[in-house]
């Protein structure tokens, strides 16, 4: 099997700068024992204008079989037993596969991993390659060669080889020559063709173990992330393996997510505190708060649930066991903490029915999420002091006005309680992931100023025993949607308004000489009310109806001193 790879240059850039990323001479011709034959490495030209580099694989059909691989692994395997000698005379010698991708591993690890001692600034340089595979199997034909590659930024040639060239009407192999152009560096070239080559082929020539998630995600590092194929990629490299493709897809979504906040993996997935045992009994105040979560769910008749921040699944193991609660989400960014959860709440191990009344999800509380649209109730218990200040407005649109559930609980720690506990030093936080902890005033403010702003009312209350001169150890907010107010008329027709719009629509009635005075109130949004007075004027005479027109405009109490109009209609008369 064969494979090219060309760079083109001038003089300032000379195209031999490839035998530097490559650590290979352009004068030499290199031989390299792999476990199944051998591969050369050479350069069939090289001048500054353009230099290519060639991989010769030869492949060793009889070690291959003796290995236990001789038969092609996945759809192919029955084919290359179906004829005598299937094992030892089938496509593993010339087509580009897994035994290509490893001898590209073996052959050129420094460039594969971004080292390059003699010229290290040419790593990060993207370059004018073109790569060449003469004989490329792919499960999927010329198609899923350009939906594999194109997305990377490569212009694709996948041009479909025939069975036989003397026999046109025996169609297409499952073959393809394939030619890719663009700029890109070497290093995400050669690591892109490591990936895509057996999941191309869709076979790999030797045992898939728990490591190949870790080679996937390596070498996936900066493009499969963001791939529109990665479960597919991830599916196919993994040798259709369930649970590894899962850890590999789970893994992905977390360096997704980390990318998106800028921050490394490692600290977005730190719902797990792995310096403290967690599996031990809880202290009294997580019981306290989890007893006050639920009671409140209780109250408000909530069934379907949010766990927002779920960590380890506690509070979704406390409402698994009360039946009212028929639809349970958890979601967190942690991916290890969302693996505990599961253990916890032994999804394996549920009846279907019970196993459908919980889900699990990976997601971070800074984006809007569509999924999380038309619940009960959401819960963000000690989820708020562990997100930066700055992210809190997208964290409160996300939640109150993109998924707007009826009812939010959250709860977070009262800093001033913080004297009373006797390991804190002096300004300590009580986790060191904590972000801030505010006190009451702080904690009041900042929900009063969300409710008013989502069109919530919210009340707040204590968890745990309430200090006199410092307040609770945790202060609970319960927010709850604001229903649609009404507005009444001097002739006492009722108008609907829209807390979010301010404005207000219903009927009015006027009899007599047709002078119609009143007065009427609109409520405004979370806590916040207008008022104003209306006067319809008009003609008639006896019991004739009148005509006029009137407005009626009540002043928003709150902050933003929004003016509200109410139009009421009725007949003919408008106030």
């Amino acid at each position: 099997m064969f494979l090219t790879l060309t760079m083109t240059g001038d003089t300032e850039q000379p195209a031999t700068d490839l035998g530097f990323l490559l650590h290979k001479h352009p004068e030499k011709v290199q031989r390299f024992t792999t476990s199944h034959g051998v591969a050369h490495v050479f350069y069939p030209e090289a001048s500054p204008e353009r230099c290519t580099a060639a991989l010769l694989l030869e492949v060793d059909t009889v070690a291959l079989v003796r290995g236990g691989r001789g038969k092609r692994p996945g759809r192919g395997a029955d084919a290359a037993t179906a004829v005598p000698l299937g094992q030892y005379v089938n496509d593993r010698p010339y087509a580009a596969s897994s035994l290509l991708a490893v001898a590209l591993r073996a052959v050129f690890s420094s460039a594969l991993q971004g080292r390059c001692a003699a010229r290290p600034e040419l790593v990060e340089r993207p370059l004018p390659l073109r790569v060449e595979v003469p004989v490329l199997p792919s499960e999927g034909g010329a198609d899923l060669v350009e939906r594999m590659f194109a997305p990377l930024g490569w212009r694709v040639r996948a041009t479909p080889v025939a069975l036989d060239e003397r026999f046109p009407e025996w169609g297409a192999a499952r073959y393809v020559r394939l030619v890719l152009t663009g700029e890109a560096r070497l290093v995400d070239a050669l690591r892109q063709l490591y990936v895509l080559l057996p999941v191309l082929d869709d076979a790999k020539h030797y045992w898939v173990a728990p490591d190949e998630v870790e080679k996937l995600l390596r070498s996936g590092e900066g493009w499969l992330a963001g791939h529109p194929e990665q479960e597919l990629i991830a599916h196919r490299y993994l040798a259709r393996s369930r649970a590894l493709t899962r850890d590999a897809l789970e893994r992905l979504e977390l360096a997704r997510l980390a990318a998106a906040d800028d921050t490394p993996p490692e600290s977005v997935d730190n719902a797990v505190d792995e310096r403290a045992d967690t599996t031990q009994a809880p202290s009294p105040l997580a019981v306290r708060r989890r007893e006050a979560i639920v009671a409140v769910l209780r109250e408000v008749g909530a069934a379907r649930v949010l766990d927002l921040g779920c960590g380890q699944g506690q509070l979704l193991a406390e409402l698994m066991g009360d039946a009212r609660f028929t639809e349970l989400v958890g979601v967190d960014v942690s991916q290890r903490a969302l693996g505990s959860a599961a253990r916890r709440l032994r999804l394996d191990q549920l009846s279907e029915r019970q196993a459908a009344r919980v889900r699990l999800t990976q997601g971070s509380l800074a984006y809007t999420d569509g999924r999380l649209r038309g619940y009960d109730a959401a819960v963000l218990s000690e989820v708020v002091e562990h997100v930066d200040p700055p992210r809190l407005p997208a964290l409160a649109h996300a939640v109150f006005g993109a998924a707007r559930p009826r009812t939010v609980v959250i709860t977070t720690p009262n800093a001033e309680y913080n004297v009373r506990w006797s390991g804190l030093a002096a300004g300590q936080m009580r986790h060191a992931d904590h972000r801030f902890e505010w006190t009451r005033q702080e904690f009041g403010a900042w929900a009063e100023g969300v409710a008013r702003r989502y069109g919530y009312g919210v009340e707040l209350r204590p968890v745990g025993p309430d200090d006199p001169e410092v307040g609770p150890p945790t202060q609970l907010a319960l927010f709850t949607l604001n229903p649609p107010a009404t507005a009444t008329t001097a002739a006492g027709d009722r108008a609907e308004v829209d807390t979010t719009s301010g404005t207000t629509s219903g009927t009015g009635t006027t009899s007599g000489t047709g002078t119609t005075s009143g007065t009427g109130t609109t409520s405004g949004t979370g806590t916040t009310s207008g008022t104003g007075t209306g006067t319809t004027s008009g003609t008639g005479t006896g019991t004739t109806s009148g005509t006029g027109t009137g407005t009626t405009i009540g002043t928003d109490a709150d902050a933003d001193q929004e003016v509200v109009t109410v139009t009421v209609q009725r007949d003919e008369v408008t106030a």
